[in-house]
């Protein structure tokens, strides 16, 4: 997928005046003249504005059909390589999954002389890696961190910072590894077993099978394809399976310290014994999201048959729960069986947030046609791709649909100047005036594009031309995954920092 990586940048070329990283005073593509049969692609039209308002508004915004973009750089195998096989996410990935290969290599050359506890150490070692990993508060962490650094910083150092939200490549390489090192593990510990000269009881052996098996179709299930495919079903097998094999790690650890402790007392051995702390954090990990599971109020207005509002007050919830500009929250009717993520759409000042749910499957149409009075929440908020935002002088927000809902935060923050884009059908029959007149108000000049009326634009070009107008130094796109990647991709392979969400869990 195209995300944001250390590419050239247009902007640095010291023709153009952008000491600050700010944008360029002039475009790489010429701008063609609007036509007197142009689409009309600004939204303020949606509001009664004057005429000669209506006027201006069409001479800044008609004609983008006929930009001529400029080259994209790079040979093509480069910037394929660089923005859509090997972006971040499977950089980190690889760092993991090769530095274990490396070890593993050494440890399988030396096999003779490893034990199996050893191998063990190993095993437990990346599995508590995967684990911590998709923890809230260490994504909340990476998350504040990354963002933290101030907006003078060169906007090299702040476009790879931005891409704290590839951690998920961590997890997933710790995941394979600690596969593969259980794997090398079964195979020592059937060793020891058939020796029967020490080590690994043959309890411990058959523990490790199961496990194995277990994870074994943990990867099948998170592979991409399957993934994407029966969504649902990963996210069980994700759950109940990862359950399990906790479970069984826990068993198989104090089976494996009881093969190996000698003399000494199996409580004194495990007390000295890492991978049994290791497990403990790990299942505190996992468990204290299911800790502040809760099941709160929710006040529903329903914008139409396309979409609902719903409104949390945290006057009836703990403020642990309160979110944070480009958070998103988990909601459930069912929560043993399946769990949606929606941005969290906090008013400054304001205590409580909203989300839009809009339809995209059957959880979602049952939210808009039977909208409830109480809906489950685990977990605490937790930071997404929109936390980057302040992070840059000058941004273009694109959103299609309800991918407005993450954008509206930092519209409404007004940390920066943004430009927003907006593209969807018939915006104010499915989203409501509410929200788009809210939008308006904070952001007067976003472009709302009417795709109904228009019919769905060019967002490669569209979107260049607001970064060329706006002189923004950075796009974030919230979309579906095939427009989200199309224009990261067209973005990057110019030189333009963008940055999209890369539906990883």
């Amino acid at each position: 997928m195209a995300q944001p990586h250390g590419a050239q940048n247009p902007f640095k070329d010291p023709s153009i005046k952008n000491e600050k990283g700010i944008g360029p005073t002039s475009t790489n593509a010429p701008m063609s003249m609007p036509s007197a049969n142009s689409t009309l692609v600004s939204v303020p039209l949606e509001k009664k504005i004057e005429p000669s308002a209506l006027e201006n508004q069409t001479s800044i915004w008609a004609g983008y059909e006929q930009d001529v973009l400029p080259p994209k750089e790079n040979a093509r195998w480069l910037r394929n390589l660089r923005h859509q096989i090997m972006y971040l996410y499977r950089r980190l990935f690889g760092i993991v999954f090769v530095t274990n290969l490396g070890i593993f290599i050494a440890v399988a050359a030396n096999f003779e002389n490893t034990n199996s506890s050893y191998i063990g150490k190993v095993v437990i070692g990346n599995l508590f890696g995967a684990i911590l990993m998709r923890q809230d508060y260490v994504i909340d962490a990476f998350f504040v961190v990354c963002t933290s650094v101030p907006r003078s910083w060169p906007l090299w150092i702040r476009r790879i910072l931005a891409r704290v939200y590839h951690i998920g490549g961590l997890h997933s390489g710790a995941g394979a590894s600690g596969t593969l090192w259980l794997l090398l593990f079964s195979i020592k510990a059937s060793i020891e077993v058939a020796r029967g000269e020490g080590g690994a009881s043959g309890a411990t052996l058959v523990v490790t099978f199961v496990i194995l098996a277990l994870l074994f179709l943990l990867l099948i299930f998170a592979h991409p394809t399957l993934r994407k495919k029966f969504h649902d079903s990963f996210e069980a097998t994700h759950r109940f399976l990862g359950w399990s094999a906790t479970a069984l790690v826990w068993i198989q650890i104090i089976l494996l310290t009881n093969d190996y402790r000698g003399d000494t007392p199996l409580r004194t051995a495990l007390l000295h014994s890492a991978p049994f702390w290791l497990i403990i954090v790990a299942t505190i990990s996992l468990a204290l999201p299911w800790i502040r599971l809760k099941k709160v109020p929710v006040r529903c207005e329903k914008l139409s048959n396309h979409a609902v509002r719903m409104y949390f007050d945290y006057g009836t919830l703990p403020s642990i729960y309160t979110p944070g500009a480009g958070s998103f929250v988990r909601l459930s009717d069912a929560p043993l069986t399946e769990w949606h993520s929606f941005a969290t759409m906090p008013e400054p000042g304001k205590t409580g947030f909203s989300l839009v749910v809009s339809r995209a499957g059957d959880w979602t149409i049952k939210m808009i046609s039977k909208p409830p009075s109480h809906i489950w929440k685990r977990g605490i908020p937790t930071y997404g791709v929109m936390k980057i935002a302040p992070m840059f002088r000058r941004l273009v927000v694109v959103a299609t649909g309800s991918g407005i809902g993450p954008c509206t935060a930092a519209i409404m923050e007004k940390k920066i100047p943004i430009r927003v884009l907006w593209t969807a059908p018939n915006v104010r029959e499915t989203f409501g005036d509410k929200l788009v007149d809210s939008i308006l108000e904070a952001n007067p000049e976003s472009v709302i594009y009417n795709t109904r009326q228009h019919g769905k634009p060019d967002m490669v070009k569209l979107t260049y031309r607001l970064v060329t107008e706006f002189k923004a130094e950075a796009v974030v796109i919230i979309s579906n995954q095939t427009l989200t990647e199309k224009v990261v991709y067209g973005m990057m392979s110019r030189g333009i920092p963008a940055f999209g969400a890369i539906w990883d869990s």
